[in-house]
């Protein structure tokens, strides 16, 4: 089976693949924010340390298990150990809820994208959003499809499943290669554009101003935690995937590094853009810095038209430039969320890539129409909530603490990536794994379930919640049990590759 696995064609296919992954919606429109809520210039010491002791170490975990073990999730879980099957699963039923509704935000930065080209949103972004575009209904109703919104995403699933339907060296690399360069080009543009505006050096202020003080609060260091967490496409199967399809002799390691490193530079070079132009709006509007911040939906739906209308000249072709920077980062992190579920199904079904492809891919497509619904709003949020928090940290949390200290994986892991990566690993890599790591995500998880047994998520209603927050994340590990039981492997593929791994004598970077 190994032999005929496909592969990337070469170490520059698969970093912009893995930094493809990692970069998304969540670099522009998160991490300014979080940086800003949490001490600002002095978040990134935390932030620097978060990667160094978790993102990196995590990411060094998964492209080993991936390489080692040459599957999906699911496989790489089953060969590594047939009691972690589940984990593999539960971790693709994941990425394929994040798929679900992913997929309705970048069709809303495609429509947004052509917008752009007339400024169709008017003098009020915000009612045009809610009102005339989301057609946003009560939570709990699904107020019938908004066409504009179903025809986007009919485009975006289409372009989604053409690339994955391609394969790995023809499909996944090519774009990627194509899309990482053109994203960081145009949101160069934008960063340039957004520091000449009247007012950048008063956003630029407020962002990087360093409030030392921060730094001895225990939630901020959560908040770094989170943030690199959160970015790196841990902990639901991406980086496993991914890393099965690297040649034999490929250094693990520094592929990790170089990962994380660029996930982080284009969070910064986001921050850059983004408070830039909000410190233009506070300007233009009278007040401070403080009083314009938002992240999320608003900041790139509301927030962004708002200051574009602002602009002294070329409006047009900023908004264009903007949503158009948004579609690539959302269409590079969708290709490797549903390249898992697509690798786990071909291989645990034997079924051909483009019928793994048109299965995954299709049943993903068509639970997204939810979210294109005037109630879909309400859904993505409550689901997004929930699939994050108690889907992917969880998972992250389960992972590490099984490879850990259950199935005690650790040394093997490593005695593998050292045989093929020039940087070896030390005690620190250890004991981020086994220690720290755990304990971070730990406490994440004991004060999500602290805050939400409290009270209902946001504003909603508690039968809501419970129904599309709490059943999702639920649901995701009981899917996880029953597709471990659901078929048997086909004779022979448990049984791990014997040569997956370079000798020390024989290490070669690609």
């Amino acid at each position: 089976m190994d032999q005929q696995r496909p592969m990337f064609g070469s170490r520059a296919g698969f970093i912009f693949a893995a930094v493809g992954s990692a970069i998304g919606l969540g670099n522009i429109w998160r991490f300014p924010a979080v940086a800003y809520e949490n001490g600002g210039g002095a978040f990134f010491l935390p932030y620097l340390f978060a990667l160094l002791t978790a993102g990196i170490p995590l990411l060094i975990l998964e492209f080993t298990m991936g390489h080692k073990y040459r599957g999906s999730s699911p496989l790489s879980f089953a060969r590594m150990n047939k009691n972690a099957e589940w984990l593999g699963w539960w971790q693709v039923a994941i990425s394929f809820v994040i798929a679900t509704y992913y997929s309705v935000i970048i069709a809303w930065a495609l429509s947004y994208t052509i917008f752009s080209f007339k400024l169709s949103w008017g003098s009020d972004p915000t009612t045009f959003l809610l009102s005339d575009y989301l057609q946003v209904a009560e939570a709990g109703a699904f107020g019938g499809v908004v066409p504009q919104i179903l025809i986007s995403l009919a485009v975006t699933w289409i372009v989604v499943l053409g690339v994955l339907i391609a394969g790995v060296k023809r499909g996944i690399e090519t774009a990627t290669k194509i899309m990482i360069p053109l994203l960081v080009f145009l949101f160069l543009i934008v960063v340039i554009r957004a520091l000449t505006l009247e007012g950048a050096v008063d956003g630029l202020n407020a962002f990087f101003k360093p409030e030392w003080s921060q730094l001895t609060n225990g939630k901020v260091w959560i908040a770094a935690y989170g943030q690199i967490f959160f970015s790196l496409s841990i902990g639901f199967a991406i980086m496993i995937t991914y890393s099965s399809y690297l040649p034999k002799k490929s250094d693990i390691t520094n592929n990790a590094f170089i990962t994380g490193f660029s996930n982080s530079a284009f969070e910064l070079l986001a921050g850059f853009g983004v408070f830039s132009a909000l410190g233009f709006m506070a300007m233009q509007q009278g007040v401070g810095v403080d009083e314009v911040v938002k992240s999320g939906v608003i900041l790139a739906f509301a927030v962004f038209p708002q200051i574009i209308n602002q602009f002294p000249f070329a409006n047009e072709l900023f908004g264009f430039l903007f949503f158009g920077s948004l579609v690539l980062a959302g269409f590079t992190s969708l290709i490797s969320i549903v390249e898992t579920f697509v690798a786990g199904v071909q291989e645990k079904f034997n079924v051909s890539r483009t019928k793994s492809v048109l299965i995954g891919g299709g049943a993903a497509a068509l639970i997204s129409i939810l979210y294109a619904t005037r109630g879909g709003l309400n859904f993505l949020d409550t689901v997004d909530y929930f699939i994050n928090n108690f889907g992917v940290a969880f998972a992250g949390l389960v992972e590490v603490i099984l490879l850990s200290w259950v199935f005690k994986q650790l040394d093997p892991l490593k005695s593998h990536a050292d045989a093929v990566s020039d940087i070896q690993l030390g005690a620190w890599w250890k004991i981020c794994l086994s220690i720290i790591t755990p304990l971070v995500l730990g406490y994440m998880m004991f004060d999500n379930i602290r805050q939400n047994i409290a009270g209902p998520y946001g504003d909603y209603p508690q039968n809501f919640v419970n129904t599309y927050g709490w059943t999702v994340a639920v649901g995701a590990i009981v899917f996880g049990v029953v597709f471990m039981y659901a078929k048997r492997w086909k004779a022979g593929t448990l049984e791990a590759p014997t040569s997956s791994s370079a000798s020390s004598s024989d290490k070669e970077v690609l």
